[in-house]
């Protein structure tokens, strides 16, 4: 059986060959695995770690090495980026351990070629510690290295937010966040709930959402009895916030364009208690089953999930009194999560907003007068946020921004606009914009 170390190496080769999410890798290896809890942490901890903070760690093994760091194999590479990242950033782990583990991974991913070059490099990390520029010589410079993001990114978020703001996002993505369950108020209350999941040994953490907790020591998540039951489902903070701004009501029509997975679709029909009409879409077929499948696990009759394009109106949808259009969107509001998305070039963002805007011109034809409109992306990114939706009130004077969750703490105090901030309201980084139609 491969140990832990392998399994690491296994999941960061092929999200570095194959440029898949992170996530979805790891639960596919892991899924597969016969790890006890303690290695299945501890592989979570070096994959999570090495994709946090690959920027830092390339600057640090670049400093001894000969050659461009380019130059080197993607095996080698990856196998530096793990041994430096225990010495640097795993306390428990011994530096001894670090460095022979490191050389034997080397040895056994036919890179023994380069075992010597791996000893020699993490011995003078342990000896010398983490490498930084100077602070006073380029500050973008050393914000890149410290906290392992692109200088452009690093920028705009400077320029957007200011810079006290963008070091608390960079600061709030260090780590592994929380996981946020969703009551099922179809099925069980929250005290409920929490004494289901504390029975199977699991933290629960009350959050600022009426029906909603932080969860911690639950293992495997679908191995859960509560899980399995359909008790609740999981997601951040920030899509059920976006779902509460939508404010669906029993025996409304609501359609959710861009839904799967189905979490925000799952919370919508919670709150209509499961009366009404919730129609579900996803371009893609086999996501379609996804939202049928935790549909049906949560007790939820109401959805119909299908197939259709968001980009291009279908008129066997009817009229709706609410439509949500989650976009999709460059994801930098979700690094804590994925954090390859960090290493995104500007040109994979710049192409997005006019697919967004698309989008959304085509979702404010199915509401209904007086119905409302919900545009929401998980980025923080002004280009595919404020700006889509200025552009759309410019050019549809039939709609207007309303104020939506007033209780919600906004950086800038924007009553138009919310733009959630990790480090502020401790979700991920999100964007709302309520629409309505008033003719």
């Amino acid at each position: 059986m491969k140990n832990a170390r392998q399994i690491a190496f296994d999941i960061l080769i092929k999200i570095k060959k194959d440029n898949s999410y992170s996530n979805l890798t790891v639960d596919s290896i892991l899924s597969s695995s016969e790890l006890n809890s303690r290695d299945y942490s501890f592989v979570c901890a070096i994959v999570y770690g090495v994709l946090e903070r690959s920027i830092t760690l390339d600057y640090t093994i670049s400093k001894y090495l000969s050659s461009p760091l380019k130059k080197l194999k993607p095996e080698v590479l990856i196998i530096l980026r793990m041994g430096v990242y225990q010495l640097l950033f795993m306390d428990k782990v011994p530096d001894s351990a670090a460095i022979n583990e490191s050389v034997k991974l080397a040895k056994s991913n036919k890179s023994a070629y380069a075992s010597a070059l791996v000893n020699a490099v993490l011995h003078k990390v342990q000896k010398n510690g983490l490498a930084l520029p100077d602070k006073d010589n380029n500050k973008t410079e050393y914000l890149s290295i410290k906290y392992s993001y692109p200088q452009w990114l690093i920028g705009k978020w400077i320029k957007y937010y200011g810079e006290e703001n963008a070091v608390g996002i960079m600061e709030k993505s260090i780590g592994r966040p929380p996981m946020t369950a969703r009551v099922n108020t179809l099925k069980t209350t929250k005290s409920d709930l929490i004494k289901e999941l504390e029975k199977e040994g699991v933290l629960c953490e009350n959050t600022p959402i009426e029906n909603a907790i932080n969860l911690y020591n639950t293992g495997d998540i679908e191995k859960l009895s509560a899980f399995k039951d359909g008790l609740f489902h999981i997601q951040d903070m920030a899509s059920q916030y976006c779902a509460m701004a939508l404010g669906a009501k029993r025996g409304e029509v609501v359609l959710d364009l861009c839904a799967a997975p189905g979490g925000k679709s799952f919370t919508i029909a919670q709150m209509m208690e499961n009366e009404g009409s919730l129609l579900s879409f996803d371009i893609f077929e086999h996501r379609v089953g996804l939202i049928e499948q935790g549909a049906e696990r949560l007790g939820i009759n109401i959805i119909k999930a299908s197939v259709s394009d968001a980009e291009r109106f279908n008129s066997d949808i009817g009229m709706a009194d609410r439509v949500l259009c989650d976009v999709p969107c460059s994801g930098l509001g979700i690094i804590r999560r994925k954090p390859e998305i960090r290493l995104k070039s500007p040109e994979d963002i710049d192409k997005l907003p006019n697919i967004q805007y698309v989008i959304l011109v085509n979702a404010s034809k199915y509401v209904k007068k007086g119905g409302r409109l919900i545009y929401s992306t998980c980025t923080l990114n002004k280009q595919e946020n404020e700006k889509v939706c200025k552009r759309f009130l410019e050019e549809n004077k039939n709609f207007k921004a309303v104020k939506v969750l007033p209780e919600v703490k906004r950086f800038n105090n924007d009553d138009k606009f919310i733009t959630l901030l990790p480090h502020i309201n401790n979700t991920d980084g999100f964007f709302i914009c309520a629409l309505e139609r008033t003719e």
